[in-house]
């Protein structure tokens, strides 16, 4: 009897892997699941859910098509990776969508059952890219996973449907088996979330098993791979999407302050999730309201302000329009508010599934009147944790509302974040005036904040409301000299919020040639091209903006240092044109609006352009 070969393992110290399929076909929670056991396991990690805009689009059809992709690295990952090294391609449509982004010589498994007449036609292939040789760039594994999957559970009792349902599992056991990743924590994950279901349980680790023993017996692969844990700071990590952040972080906020939790939201993708999170902390004091409609979610938002609440709003897209009226309400009474804005593509309902920077303009200046609101970004997931904290002590110490930017990229997204020590994360003071003698509505303290009184406090009853109110007294106020005045006030006290705020930070040089300035998303594509580019010997630096209104006091300053500023945008280009306005300087603006982050070799080649041709010299 011949012996049995082993099959030869590789190491690598980053891998990106993409799985694509229907929006029934389960890739958001294969790619999640294997984010999480990845997380597990030690790796730095970065993805990239992208849904289809059709909640039901018709199978099989091009638009119907659903990714997730994972770039999981033994070094430091700042990006879910440019192009894929494995591609997994449930059906033809998948295969015609993703196959442009597959490195040449990459990895491409696919489900050869799906590849029937019907799927090549509706995907627009006249012959079978299986069979007509057009793959041959490509390490090409064809395996029939709807047949392996129905043979796995012929005796389950299931219907069809239902065990058609699971073949996600036997996708996500190959590449458990080919990445030598373990099954135990997706079994323990089935076992719990299908507790109720127990015949649905079994069939789901069944074919997770399955998957993963073909893997191991099938002589289509000949190679495994293991890639080392990355050596992190010492802690307790976990994986977290920046909409999981932010709610951690107001639950966080919550505590620190003392205040209950409000969030009055209206559904809206990509920033439903957080009121999903957030409902699920009631232990804790959070109040969540899911209102009628966008007006309802803000207004609700201001009651639980001034009743004495930390309150928030989330919203994305035009949701962010239809509150514009209520922010200039919270700006006039002068409440501590937050407004979550998750931004989308655009413009109306544009992209709502996509990610883009376009707020920015809105987000400063889009209300009537003189009505300043601190803008601040998020720049990564595990950032969106440290901004909302930030969002609601600015919030709460200068009585105003404040709009905090992420984008459906850092909200879908995941990390591993270093869960902070509860001693690590700093008090936020609140004070309610109770004192009826000194007492006085619009009277200031030393941050130009007025004075928060819980209703209900005895001898302080004040007039609040949308019309412009007296200095000191709070009283109705038609009066021109006393309009100017209140007017520069509430800027002023906006204005002086650069004076409680970190300096903008230059990563390298402090002065030099070229300056590659950022906010928001395109942190980390600029982060990992500018590590590229110094690898050649380039002296490019780096600065990011995450208080976006006011800058930062040293801004201008630092951007004088550069001779040449280049501004990535997943917009037109507004941070450039506000930096122009604001410092009379010439940005280099670098635009992409496509509903896609940037990657970083476009970023990378942008700065040789700039730095004096295509290939930098």
């Amino acid at each position: 009897m011949a012996q049995e070969t082993e099959k030869e393992i590789l190491g690598l110290s980053d891998v990106t892997i993409r799985f694509a399929g229907d929006s029934g076909d389960g890739m958001q929670l294969t790619g999640s699941q294997f984010s999480d056991t990845t997380a597990l396991m030690g790796n730095d990690l970065g993805t990239l859910p992208d849904y289809p805009a059709e909640i039901r689009a018709p199978a099989g059809t091009l638009y119907g098509v659903s990714g997730f992709q994972l770039h999981f690295s033994s070094n430091d990952v700042h990006t879910p990776g440019d192009t894929p090294d494995v591609l997994v391609a449930m059906n033809p449509a998948a295969l015609k969508i993703n196959l442009k982004d597959l490195k040449e010589g990459g990895m491409l498994i696919t489900n050869s059952d799906s590849f029937d007449a019907k799927n090549l036609k509706m995907a627009g292939y006249s012959t079978n890219p299986l069979e007509d040789d057009s793959l041959s760039r490509y390490k090409l594994i064809s395996i029939p996973i709807t047949s392996l999957t129905s043979n796995a559970l012929k005796d389950s009792g299931l219907s069809i449907k239902e065990i058609t349902r699971s073949k996600n599992f036997f996708t996500l056991g190959i590449t458990y088996w080919l990445f030598n990743r373990p099954l135990e924590p997706t079994l323990a994950w089935i076992e719990s979330k299908f507790a109720k279901n127990k015949a649905i349980a079994d069939a789901n680790s069944i074919v997770l098993k399955a998957g993963y023993y073909f893997g191991e017996n099938t002589e289509l692969f000949t190679t495994r791979y293991t890639v080392e844990p990355a050596q992190l700071p010492k802690g307790i990590y976990r994986n977290i999407s920046g909409n999981e952040a932010i709610a951690l972080g107001f639950v966080a906020a919550s505590k620190k302050s003392g205040l209950p939790l409000f969030l009055g939201s209206y559904p809206i993708t990509p920033a439903s999730d957080i009121l999903h999170f957030l409902s699920g902390f009631k232990n804790f004091g959070v109040k969540t309201f899911q209102a009628e409609d966008e007006i309802a979610g803000i207004a609700s938002a201001i009651g639980a302000s001034y009743g004495g609440s930390l309150a928030i709003t989330t919203t994305s897209g035009p949701g962010m329009a239809l509150k514009t009226e209520a922010m200039g309400l919270a700006v006039m009474t002068e409440l501590p508010l937050v407004i979550i804005n998750i931004q989308r593509g655009g413009p109306s309902t544009g992209l709502p599934t996509k990610t883009e920077q376009a707020d920015l303009f809105q987000a400063i200046y889009g209300r009537n009147g003189e009505s300043p609101i601190p803008v601040l970004a998020t720049s990564t997931p595990s950032d969106c944790f440290n901004m909302s904290l930030e969002a609601a002590r600015i919030a709460l110490k200068y009585m105003t509302p404040v709009i905090l930017l992420s984008d459906g990229y850092i909200a879908n997204g995941t990390e591993p974040w270093k869960l902070p020590h509860e001693n690590e994360i700093p008090e936020i003071p609140v004070h309610f005036w109770t004192d009826k003698e000194s007492f006085a509505p619009y009277k200031r303290d030393e941050n130009l904040s007025r004075p928060w009184v819980k209703p209900g406090t005895p001898g302080l009853e004040h007039r609040i409301g949308g019309l412009e109110k007296a200095h000191i007294t709070g009283n109705v106020s038609y009066d021109p000299d006393n309009h100017d005045f209140m007017v520069r006030m509430r800027a002023n006290k906006i204005k002086n919020i650069e004076n409680d705020i970190p300096d903008l930070e230059v990563k390298y040089e402090q002065e030099g040639d070229l300056l590659v300035l950022g906010w928001g998303g395109t942190y980390g594509a600029i982060t990992e091209a500018l590590i590229k580019v110094r690898a050649q010997g380039k002296k490019v630096s780096q600065a990011h903006l995450k208080y976006l209104f006011p800058f930062s006091k040293n801004t201008g300053e630092v951007l004088k240092r550069f001779k040449k500023i280049l501004i990535p945008e997943i917009n037109l280009g507004q941070l450039t044109t506000i930096i122009r306005s604001e410092f009379l300087i010439a940005p280099i603006s670098f635009t992409k609006i496509k509903g896609l982050p940037f990657k970083s070799s476009e970023i990378q080649n942008k700065i040789l352009e700039v730095l004096g041709g295509s290939n930098g010299k």
